[in-house]
């Protein structure tokens, strides 16, 4: 699945593909750190909600691809 906003000048899809929300299943004591991990989606969520005048509502499926990515390495968000 591709998501995308073209209402947003300089933000590209992001891919939600299976790759980024990988399942985790180690100890939470092995598990990443946050800021390690969905680089990409994190990075496209930010640009999004910089660049756009009400963020909320025109970047809600980068945040929802983002949220999916932390949950699949095990993050509460």
């Amino acid at each position: 699945m591709n998501l995308s906003n073209t209402n947003i000048k300089g933000v590209e899809s992001v891919d939600s593909s299976p790759s980024c929300a990988k399942p985790f299943t180690e100890t939470k004591q092995d598990r990443p750190k946050p800021c390690c991990v969905c680089i990409d989606e994190k990075m496209a969520r930010d640009e999004c909600m910089l660049m756009s005048p009400d963020g909320r509502t025109e970047c809600k499926d980068f945040i929802s691809t983002y949220k999916t990515c932390m949950r699949g390495y095990g993050f509460n968000v």
